[in-house]
């Protein structure tokens, strides 16, 4: 069975509320974490938007938990910020920390002020900064006139052995490209047949072998009614997908997209029930497909309800 870690939103909770939550996830079972890297919420309703890089260091040193990371280099954050962070932290806590690079929204990134560039654009970005993050990484001084622009950058405190670096990707398309940079690949739930296609297209780009990761959102709750009221109310603006949810700028404009989203429609990006062990089946299914680690995200505000229920009832059965 794959490893079943719990995923920290940060658009959602508070970090100090998502540190303590951390803490229980790890004391009910869950075997790793990962989190949002993100500017902003994707909607009003949401409410949050914590630094994830200072969360980290901080639910690092207070479990004994594997964590990730999704980042998206190139814009809001310069390449070498992000390998001198990526090597701050695997330098503190050894074999305990991964990321994953993406080409990001413009949710986040256009506050820069810097224009938002189309999707191959972006890719091409994405790219150079992947090479000059794992150059940093293996010591080197980098100087680099692209896309992005990096002059005698050295990172000078380094781990003794650089974390992987997975490729975030959603298409089938983006996962084939990044197969040959990325030392594996975070994906998010879709239907079977989307994500095989996913994850065969990524072997076939030259990842065979390489560790797959799986986001899975969720909605869990005593009763099914409110278990859809809460994926309705938190997680609606999802449902929109990509490329609409890569080029809108402001929550407001989520939300205004998102409002005639109806309950049932978001059923498209969030498995709803209040049966516990539908829930585990989901997950078996999942890791069926040939995923190594699956981080489940629950898409309510209040974690302990759910973090006390899946570890009583559905980690146990995994």
């Amino acid at each position: 069975m794959a490893l079943i870690g719990w995923h920290a939103s940060h658009e959602q909770v508070p970090p100090s509320e998502l540190l303590t939550a951390v803490r229980e996830a790890e004391a009910a079972g869950f075997r790793a974490a990962m989190s949002s890297d993100h500017f902003s919420p994707w909607s009003a309703q949401q409410g949050e938007s914590g630094f994830a890089w200072s969360w980290l260091g901080a639910a690092l040193a207070t479990t004994s938990l594997r964590f990730g990371v999704v980042n998206a280099p190139g814009q809001r954050y310069h390449p070498a910020i992000v390998a001198q962070a990526v090597a701050t932290l695997t330098e503190m806590f050894p074999g305990r920390f991964w990321a994953a690079l993406g080409t990001g929204e413009a949710s986040n990134e256009r506050i820069t002020g810097d224009p938002w560039p189309d999707k191959p654009a972006r890719n091409a970005r994405l790219e150079e900064c992947v090479h000059v993050i794992r150059a940093l990484l293996a010591g080197d001084e980098v100087t680099h006139d692209g896309l992005v622009r990096v002059l005698r950058a050295r990172l000078w405190t380094r781990p003794a052995e650089p974390p992987p670096l997975l490729a975030a990707a959603v298409s089938a398309e983006t996962a084939r490209w990044s197969a040959g940079w990325a030392d594996g690949l975070i994906t998010i739930h879709q239907p079977a047949d989307v994500l095989r296609r996913v994850v065969d297209a990524f072997r076939e780009g030259g990842g065979a072998g390489k560790p797959l990761a799986l986001q899975v959102h969720v909605a869990w709750a005593p009763d099914d009614r409110r278990a859809l009221q809460i994926a309705h109310e938190q997680w609606r603006t999802m449902v929109l997908g990509p490329p609409l949810s890569w080029d809108l700028e402001t929550v407001e404009q989520f939300d205004a997209a998102a409002r005639y989203v109806r309950p049932e429609d978001v059923r498209a990006a969030v498995l709803v029930s209040a049966d516990l062990e539908r829930h585990a089946e989901w997950l078996r299914e999942a890791a069926a497909l040939g995923f190594d680690e699956i981080y489940v995200h629950h898409v309510g505000r209040d974690q302990r309800a759910f973090i006390d229920a899946f570890g009583e009832h559905v980690l146990p059965s995994l």
